[in-house]
């Protein structure tokens, strides 16, 4: 074992002895960014980068599992990436598909899609609803895949849901409007009935949401990191625990 690899052990070690694991946010939300650069700088083709991403995934579902987080939302496709060319798209859609194919497999998770299915390709719809009824009756930790994933399409998605129930219900829309509130939307994302994000990471340095459960996220706290996901470390995964941790919710108050 090389010195620096027993002193960044040692570091996390360390580190994930000082969380307090009653402290730990309940749902993460995670968006995987930094796979083509990581590529890049690490001299691979960008299919290669986002294989990379898609094997880090279970390892960070693992570390989560530790540290009695329950949710986890992965933004691993979002509605723009959907117009990337099909020569990068195809072989990226085959990478997911597979990731999520595994994780029903590995039996410890319970999976679920968030995002608008009706935009995907066949097979991927396919593999997505197949990973959800396979996974039903797990008892672990929640994982949503977003996959063709947009927070404004979200929210557009919730209100036309709301619009078309109580359509069939006979309700004008003067009677709606008298009685609408937040938590009627609420009712219809697709994470209803899940708890909020308490905790958003975001790899690769970039600090922006770009969409991210622009609902859900109101009150949830940010956490950027510097490294691009394939090279997201349990070092760094424990890091945004503790700065987590240190902070006080205040919720608007």
């Amino acid at each position: 074992m090389k010195l620096r690899d027993l002193v960044y052990r040692l570091y996390a070690r360390r580190v994930e002895g000082r969380l307090d694991h009653d402290a730990s946010p309940k749902h993460i939300g995670v968006i995987l960014d930094g796979n083509r650069r990581w590529a890049k700088a690490s001299g691979g083709t960008t299919e290669q980068g986002h294989q990379a991403g898609a094997d880090k995934i279970s390892e960070m579902l693992g570390w989560c599992t530790e540290t009695d987080v329950e949710v986890v939302t992965l933004w691993m496709l979002s509605t723009d990436n959907l117009d990337r060319p099909e020569v990068e798209l195809r072989p990226l859609l085959n990478i997911i598909e597979n990731t999520v194919r595994g994780l029903a497999e590995d039996g410890r998770w319970r999976v679920h899609h968030v995002g608008n299915l009706d935009i995907l390709p066949a097979r991927t719809q396919t593999v997505l609803k197949e990973a959800e009824q396979a996974t039903h009756d797990i008892d672990g930790i929640l994982v949503n895949v977003a996959v063709g994933y947009g927070g404004r399409q979200e929210i557009a998605d919730a209100v036309r849901s709301l619009l078309l129930e109580h359509a069939e219900k006979g309700t004008s829309f003067e009677e709606l409007a008298e009685v609408l509130d937040i938590d009627h939307i609420a009712e219809h994302l697709y994470t209803r009935g899940q708890p909020d994000p308490d905790l958003v990471i975001r790899t690769s340095g970039e600090q922006r949401l770009s969409g991210f459960m622009l609902w859900q996220s109101a009150h949830s706290e940010y956490y950027f990191c510097e490294v691009f996901w394939p090279a997201f470390r349990k070092v760094d995964f424990l890091r945004a625990l503790r700065d987590y941790a240190a902070r006080h919710r205040r919720y608007g108050t």
